[in-house]
């Protein structure tokens, strides 16, 4: 018995057996061994299947009984690992049986076993109603307390012993169990001693595993899983060549043929569109077979416990058991160096722009929430949803992204977390090879020594002490209005939008908040810095402590670049500047600033919205990086510490040229005056 499932009518259980006709994985006997070749679904490397139940259960006699396929009249305790003939079953994968001891002392050793399960067989006698009993109140709950999650299969042993008078259906007696732990994905009662249903308990075992149920289907509500109707559609889309929202006959078969390698008949294929049709009347139009009876289908393949069905369509174009692409899907980035990063290519830019005009449903320049969840409809989830992303960019009032900030959050998916953008770019259509869509950038400090950009994205951090008006400040990056309440920043934040620059060019920024508690973890990596192109230092100009805590930031973060040689420009923003100034204000940023040889403060007031150009300046400072570098005290000594030791190493090196110069006329010299004597 595995889940409850609907009765299904006759034609219904055909339509499951003709869909991957040919291919269709069922159940053979041990005897009847399965065709070569068979690929291994999910590319396992074989299965390991941990047998556990109450003593006197039949554990041991049942793998005796499906491995030599005779009852065996002495057992020992506890067996060796058994393994089962790869060709036993037709998904021909390895499978290792591993028995436990019941003893109270091997508990420890029962539980490691049980961690290094890929499913579970528990097991309980059929004659001995106090064991199953046991499944709900110990075995089950010590599962879930060892945080074992993996499939489990109740296994009834001992079938020929079970009292005639106390006959009961395996439904009845298991549901109740099966309501409260939904782990469970299988139930069967079988019989070592009279071959009953041996090979079927380890055939759904290795099944619960290579096909999960889990992934695909709600056990809870009877449906199927968004992500696994996500898949689904994206590979409804890929096969209908023409768009026009159905699969046709021609796109039937031709899907048919790659996911089963065996073509469906034209009277078949009127078949399976009748019945879709009979159940759902819109699964089917005058195109084909529509998306909503694609989904249908799955549904009852699952229903009917067809799992491998769907399994076989989602493996056949790159699903893994998580339904997401498996990484040999999503190319590899090459090698590149801390202080590179990566960016959009301008192909992955055009087929973006195409995107948005496509998913702009009312044409107004803005995609809609509506409009993203269409768009993402093919990816197992929006990546935008989440942290840090969700609340990252510009949005209208209602919560629309225009086209530069539609590409900015891609820009700030692209430099966080780039193998994530070529994922999603798949997942939505990219049809050009994924590994174009991005590119790695020149080093930031041969950009440097270049005096001259090589990005088109920018990363500002940005520093500052509590109450200093830093998320105030990306507040305002985002045209978002100004809040008198003050919430304190306790994790990192990002702002990303488009600035323009003078001569009409674009640069996307990008602001990283840095709490003023988390610069310390921050600095602790050496490569902190090298994907900063320039720190902006905030501060409350009316507060002097603020100001003496964010140069102190100031000189850390310079320290930290010089001893790692990744400096990075600087700027100083005085913020609040509708409040009166502390006193020495002026002489104080007037000093620091000629001190480390950085601009001085850029006054901005958030509250009546004067940001005094700060977001275009911040921009024009990364692009030009060499002017804005700050010196420390330290730094500026240790400069003129190497520069003198080079002059010395200069005028020892000249010198010895001279020496040796001397050396070799004295001995010309004396050559001449020997042959002349």
């Amino acid at each position: 018995m595995g889940r409850q499932r609907p009765n299904l009518d006759r034609k219904t259980s055909k339509l499951c057996a003709l869909w991957g006709k040919n291919n269709l994985k069922v159940y053979k006997p041990p005897m009847a061994r399965a065709p070569a070749g068979n690929v291994h679904p999910g590319k396992r490397n074989g299965v390991r299947i941990v047998i556990a139940g109450d003593r006197g259960t039949g554990k041991s006699s049942l793998i005796v009984t499906a491995a030599a396929d005779n009852f065996p009249v002495n057992v020992p305790p506890v067996l060796p690992p058994t393994r089962l003939p790869e060709d036993i079953y037709p998904d021909r994968v390895p499978t290792t049986i591993i028995d436990t001891s019941s003893r109270t002392e091997d508990s420890a050793k029962v539980a490691e076993e049980l961690k290094r399960a890929d499913v579970v067989v528990l097991t309980y006698a059929c004659d001995q109603p106090q064991t199953l009993d046991r499944l709900s109140t110990f075995w089950l709950p010590k599962l879930r307390q060892l945080e074992v999650r993996v499939p489990v299969i109740a296994v009834g042993c001992k079938l020929d012993l079970r009292d005639e008078n106390q006959q009961v259906s395996l439904e009845q007696v298991m549901s109740p169990i099966m309501q409260q732990f939904r782990e469970i994905e299988t139930c069967i009662e079988c019989s070592a001693f009279k071959h009953i249903q041996i090979s079927e308990v380890f055939y759904y075992a290795q099944k619960a595993v290579l096909h999960p149920t889990g992934p695909l289907f709600d056990q809870e509500t009877q449906t199927l899983k968004p992500r696994c109707i996500r898949a689904l559609k994206r590979i409804f889309i890929l096969c209908d060549h023409n768009k026009d929202g159905a699969l046709s006959d021609a796109e039937l078969n031709d899907f048919q043929v790659k996911c089963f390698n065996a073509p469906l008949q034209p009277s078949e294929i009127v078949g399976v569109k009748r019945v879709v049709q009979e159940k759902l009347p819109e699964g089917v139009n005058d195109h084909g077979l529509t998306l909503t009876g694609f989904l249908f289908l799955h549904a009852l393949f699952i229903e009917k416990g067809r799992l491998e069905t769907t399994w076989t369509v989602l493996r056949k174009f790159g699903y893994n058991n998580d339904i997401k692409l498996s990484d040999e899907l999503i190319p590899a980035l090459g090698k590149r160096a801390p202080d590179q990063s990566v960016e959009l290519t301008n192909e992955a830019i055009e087929f973006l722009r195409g995107i948005f005009e496509l998913y702009d449903s009312d044409g107004n320049g803005a995609l809609q929430p509506r409009d993203l969840e269409e768009l993402f409809s093919t990816a197992p989830e929006s990546p935008w949803n989440e942290a840090p992303y969700r609340d990252s960019a510009e949005r209208n009032a209602m919560g629309g992204l225009s086209i530069d900030d539609f590409l900015s959050l891609w820009s700030l998916m692209t430099l966080l977390d780039p193998v994530y953008t070529i994922e999603n770019l798949i997942y939505i259509g990219y049809t050009g090879d994924p590994a174009s869509s991005v590119r790695i950038t020149r080093k930031r400090r041969l950009d440097r020594k270049k005096q001259q950009l090589d990005r088109n994205v920018l990363q500002c951090f940005v520093f500052g002490p509590k109450k200093a008006g830093k998320s105030a400040l990306l507040d305002a990056f985002l045209a978002r209005p100004f809040s008198e309440t003050y919430t304190p920043t306790t994790e990192e934040r990002f702002a990303v939008n488009v600035v323009d620059q003078p001569g009409g060019t674009k640069k996307t920024l990008v602001l990283r908040e840095i709490p003023e508690d988390g610069v310390k973890k921050l600095l602790s990596v050496k490569e902190s810095l090298a994907a900063c192109d320039i720190a902006l230092f905030v501060h409350d100009s009316s507060d002097e402590a603020s100001w003496k805590k964010s140069t102190d930031l100031l000189v850390e973060v310079a320290s930290h670049g010089e001893n790692t040689g990744y400096e990075v420009p600087c700027l100083i923003v005085a913020a609040k500047d509708d409040l009166d100034s502390f006193p020495s204000a002026i002489q104080d940023s007037t000093r620091v600033s000629q001190d480390m040889g950085i601009e001085a403060p850029i006054p901005i007031n958030t509250k009546l919205g004067d940001f005094n150009n700060v977001f275009r300046r911040i921009a024009s400072a990364a692009e030009h990086p060499h002017l804005s570098i700050p010196e420390t005290e330290a730094g500026r000594s240790r400069k003129q510490y190497h520069k003198l030791i080079n002059r010395s190493l200069m005028f020892v090196s000249v010198g010895a040229a001279v020496t040796i110069v001397g050396l070799a006329a004295y001995r010309v010299y004396l050559t001449r005056k020997n042959s002349s004597s």
